[in-house]
């Protein structure tokens, strides 16, 4: 039997709403969009790119695509992450706030989907300093994928001023610098000890003898070029040390100082890491003086608004990192 018309008056029948995209809410409330990974990706590669094109080249989609993954995004947030300058994207004050967090949810994600399925890992970006990418990571790098097959590391070398920029705008996930430079976005840890010696050709003159400062000051000198973790630290013990400095070549390899140097054009203070080989078989040798011998401090350089994810961590613990 029907019930009265009162009793009717209180009933409530629950309405449910289903939008286009399959989101459901009680009636009358409206509908909120809801951020997805795939906007996330398309905004972190738009960042990176400068422009929705480079954007879906970098996620494999169409520009249109990338163009209204980024529109749902700000429709999301309801703000502009990007200032529109000409053909390029910029980041403003709301997508420089937003690039680390996309960034860490990104890296989250991956590691859930890593935890169900046998798949490799995307590789670990690491960028490294020379002496530090050439003479000591490809020993670490070759035990980390004995240990971790799955886990490939993808590295590049530059100097220490590179690198630091690298860290800061989000193009690789680690660093690793000789030098004290510094940013205000990135956090620079120590690492390891390392002792720069002089070496010279066994034919220079002050081969296989203790040079005085005056001899070292009026020496000529083979150095990195300006920008170079080892070239900083040089810098700083050569003008503390020596009534003067005389600079013959500035190069931008650490190979062809000491080949030049071998030849005896002249002298230069490298990492005893990068010149073991030539000094073990007398293509180098020290040269020798009453001089404090030049120390510095290898680090580690991370985004400080970035939370290392857990591939990260275990190769920061792999490399000896505190």
């Amino acid at each position: 039997m029907l019930g009265t018309a009162a009793e009717t008056k209180k009933r409530r029948i629950p309405l449910t709403v289903i939008d286009k995209t399959g989101q459901s809410n009680p009636a009358g409330q409206p509908l909120v969009p809801h951020l997805t990974l795939h906007q996330l990706a398309v905004f972190v590669a738009t960042a990176q790119g400068g422009s929705t094109r480079a954007a879906a080249e970098r996620v494999a989609r169409s520009q249109s695509a990338a163009s209204s993954a980024l529109a749902d995004l700000e429709t999301a947030l309801g703000v502009q992450v990007f200032d529109r300058v000409g053909r390029r994207l910029v980041l403003n004050e709301n997508g420089r706030a937003l690039l680390p967090r996309a960034h860490a949810l990104l890296d989250q994600a991956g590691e859930i989907q890593a935890l169900f399925g046998a798949r490799q890992d995307a590789p670990l970006r690491v960028a490294a300093s020379f002496t530090i990418g050439e003479y000591l990571m490809p020993a670490l790098l070759a035990g980390w994928t004995r240990l971790h097959p799955a886990s490939p590391v993808r590295l590049r070398i530059a100097n220490t001023a590179d690198v630091i920029a690298a860290v800061a705008h989000f193009e690789v996930d680690l660093g690793f610098i000789e030098g004290p430079q510094t940013h205000p976005d990135v956090a620079v840890r120590p690492w390891r000890d390392d002792e720069l010696v002089v070496v010279a050709g066994p034919r220079h003159p002050l081969a296989g003898r203790v040079a005085t400062a005056r001899q070292l000051g009026d020496a000529t000198w083979v150095l990195r070029e300006h920008g170079s973790g080892t070239r900083q630290v040089t810098d700083a013990w050569l003008m503390q040390h020596l009534p003067q400095v005389h600079v013959g070549h500035e190069l931008g390899s650490t190979e062809a100082i000491k080949r030049v140097v071998a030849e005896g054009a002249g002298l230069a203070c490298l990492s005893h890491h990068a010149v073991a080989s030539e000094l073990a078989d007398q293509r180098l040798v020290v040269v020798r003086c009453r001089l404090p011998a030049p120390r510095r401090l290898l680090a580690t350089v991370l985004r400080q608004d970035r939370t290392p994810g857990e591939t990260t961590l275990r190769f920061l613990r792999h490399c000896g990192v505190p």
